[in-house]
């Protein structure tokens, strides 16, 4: 059973007395009266991370991906609650001493507060983040208007190759290592851009399970469908590099998510001051397709105007 197909039996009906759980179809919960929103998240290793081999990044990984759920609704995280099962080994005095000082340096850098968790003994290494914002609006999914532009922000697919490089099926020099190993586990995310994305965008997602998945969610519940241009979605220098010297796929990196960037709609209006606010803040947002009637079927078109078969959409939970 698929995780959505899940929740949808058996867990949707709890939900349906409280609005603010919007109907357990986004990544948050929102409660307008009291400006509150919260994201849960659960991280569990050998499943979102490799290893604890670097319990610094690992921890600092954790965070931003739980943080990026409050972020791509248009709203600065404030408060976070952790939560960690594990053993001797894996919480160590070592390794405890290195995640208290990744957390403070996280806390410094999104100006975040730690308010609480638990502990707990087991040999499965998990962690669970809660994170909470404060905010009177929000950006929800499903909100998509037909013309609407898709724009992304950074690039797509460099976290991807570092998952290959760091489980050794990707072998290249120390440089390109290194700089995909970073963007695996230190994802850019863009605090500066929460108040700005909330006067132009209509709806947003941030890409954790891939663009193709994470597009498919942002619209699913509208009778909408989307065309997106191959050779318009941003990729870093450095993994068209590794592509080339690879002859690896394009599609192949852009759809595994793990990324954590911003994905949303906006009206061909706002393209003016999406391109400025983007110049302005040194942020690179990309023009990637277009919201379509349901009519059609949604696509991916190649340089040429042919369509591409996905394959592969993204990363799922299967139950």
């Amino acid at each position: 059973m698929h995780e959505f197909q899940l929740i949808n039996k058996y867990f949707l009906k709890l939900s349906n007395t409280n609005k603010s759980s919007l109907n357990l179809n986004d990544d948050v919960f929102f409660d307008k009266s009291r400006k509150l929103i919260i994201s849960v998240d659960t991280y569990v290793e050998g499943v979102h991370f490799v290893n604890f081999k670097k319990p610094d990044l690992v921890i600092k990984k954790i965070i931003r991906s739980s943080i990026s759920d409050i972020i791509c609704k248009g709203v600065k995280p404030k408060y976070y609650f952790i939560s960690g099962s594990g053993n001797k080994k894996s919480f160590s005095s070592f390794n405890l001493k290195k995640i208290s000082k990744s957390l403070k340096q996280e806390q410094n850098k999104y100006n975040i507060s730690l308010c609480g968790g638990d502990t707990v003994f087991s040999n499965k290494l998990s962690f669970t983040i809660i994170s909470v914002g404060f905010s009177p609006k929000i950006l929800f999914r499903n909100n998509a208007k037909l013309n609407d532009d898709i724009y992304v922000t950074g690039n797509l697919g460099d976290s991807y190759a570092g998952l290959n490089i760091l489980k050794k099926k990707i072998n290249t020099n120390f440089s390109l290592k290194k700089y995909f190993e970073n963007k695996y586990y230190l994802p850019t995310l863009y605090l500066k851009l929460t108040s700005k994305l909330l006067s132009f965008a209509n709806t947003s997602i941030d890409i954790s399970d891939g663009l193709f998945a994470d597009l498919e969610k942002l619209i699913n519940k509208q009778k909408l469908s989307f065309k997106l241009n191959l050779n318009n979605v941003p990729i870093s220098k450095n993994l068209n590099k590794l592509l080339i010297q690879k002859k690896l796929d394009k599609i192949s990196f852009i759809s595994k998510g793990d990324d954590y960037q911003i994905l949303f709609t906006a009206n061909s209006s706002k393209s003016r001051i999406i391109n400025k606010t983007a110049k302005s803040l040194g942020i690179k947002i990309s023009k990637i397709g277009k919201i379509c009637s349901s009519l059609q079927k949604s696509q991916f078109i190649d340089k040429k105007g042919n369509k591409i078969a996905i394959k592969d959409k993204g990363y799922s939970h299967q139950f």
